[in-house]
């Protein structure tokens, strides 16, 4: 069976989502939309595993004006998102994130943090002294600088998000699909349909990638390379017998561990070294992190942490681009209808409000209208070109 869209779109999770929400609430986009998403659970989705954090403190400008969209936006979710007078909450705690830095890391610290000021972040700097008197249960050892975010800057609900944004969308007359896409069909330079694991084959005008951790195996459909993975991350849930005030912001330790609160208790976790993150599509859980990086560093950074309770953990899969760790965001230059919206590597849920915004001005209006986003183009990735992100988490 063959069907018609003027845009499909391949993956339901955040990022497709708003794309589809922004494309349908554009009163100049006449056309119809599909999403296809292979499991409507989204009990595997990076999108509901995530730890659904939202920043500005990023050393790339773009970043910075990604996710400051991003929080405005989850700001005000009851009003854009409502549907039938039902307007969600997703819980936005802003309860601010706190990079630590040594003293090697204060020249970088001090370069993003005027930045992210000049493009509108609220965060300010702290020594290690009003470290210490601000947050009291802070151990100050091998500090000399902390940024702290004041506003705009915090966690939610991302599944929460997810599920706004989906009925939204569907109200506006996008179509969800649950099926898996197998084929993709392509005329030289241009995409012309994709098929599905039902047989059914579905024609369209634009084809969007935004299959997170699978986006390079769908490229791969069309004879088109992406460096995009998973990567396995895990998040571990613990509580702490000790009630700390002020409340613990997301805090990231210079060693790249970091926690924040979650209800009564505490998230954390920390990347892996780069020889220990291969290419994963398990979510099978480890607790060496745990043992060996994750708690001796949390104790050591707060000694009340020194005696907390494991209670659980999660693991869920990044979006990994390989050469840079940003999202590869527009039009592929050799089959300008396939629309990329990939490789966030950790940072895609905050930014897919304006990763969606940014994909329908590509298809309504021709071009980046609002921010410019030509620097995440395919384009450096075919010149080995990376765009560095110094605040990875």
């Amino acid at each position: 069976m063959t069907k018609a869209a003027q845009v499909a779109i391949v993956g339901g999770g955040g990022v497709g989502s708003s794309i589809a929400y922004h494309l349908t609430a554009r009163p100049d986009f006449r056309g119809s939309v599909v999403v296809i998403e292979r499991d409507p659970t989204y009990a595997r989705a990076s999108t509901a595993l995530s730890a659904g954090g939202v920043r500005q403190q990023f050393s790339t400008r773009e970043n910075i004006q990604l996710s400051l969209y991003g929080a405005h936006f989850i700001r005000d979710i009851g009003r854009l998102l409502e549907v039938d007078g039902d307007r969600p909450n997703i819980n936005f705690i802003e309860g601010g994130y706190l990079f630590l830095a040594t003293p090697s890391g204060v020249p970088v610290l001090e370069a993003n943090h005027a930045l992210q000021k000049s493009e509108g972040a609220d965060n300010t700097l702290l020594d290690a002294h009003a470290l210490k008197q601000r947050f009291p249960w802070i151990t100050i050892d091998g500090l000399a600088l902390g940024s702290l975010g004041l506003s705009m800057e915090g966690w939610f609900d991302p599944y929460g998000l997810l599920q706004a944004l989906k009925r939204k969308a569907r109200s506006q007359g996008v179509r969800y699909v649950t099926d898996e896409v197998v084929g993709i069909e392509r005329s030289g330079d241009e995409l012309t349909a994709v098929t599905l694991a039902s047989g059914e084959r579905i024609e369209a005008k634009w084809i969007v990638n935004a299959a997170g951790p699978h986006a390079g195996k769908l490229a791969a459909m069309a004879g088109l390379d992406l460096p995009v993975v998973p990567k396995k991350r895990f998040v571990y849930v613990f509580d702490c017998r000790e009630d700390l005030k002020p409340r613990v912001p997301l805090l990231i330790d210079p060693s790249g561990v970091w926690v924040r609160p979650e209800g009564p208790g505490y998230i954390g976790g920390i990347s892996p070294p780069e020889d220990q993150d291969p290419d994963c599509e398990d979510l099978e859980l480890s607790y060496d992190l745990w043992e060996e990086v994750v708690w001796p560093t949390l104790a050591e950074r707060i000694p009340a942490f020194e005696a907390i309770k494991l209670q659980r953990a999660w693991a869920g899969h990044y979006d990994y681009n390989t050469l840079d760790q940003n999202g590869i965001i527009g039009a592929h230059p050799d089959v300008p209808n396939f629309l990329l919206a990939n490789g966030f590597s950790g940072h895609g849920i905050q930014q897919a409000p304006a990763t969606g915004r940014a994909i329908a001005e590509l298809i309504c209006d021709g071009k980046f209208t609002t921010i410019d986003l030509t620097r995440f183009g395919y384009e450096r990735i075919r010149e080995n070109r990376p765009l560095t992100e110094l605040n990875v988490v």
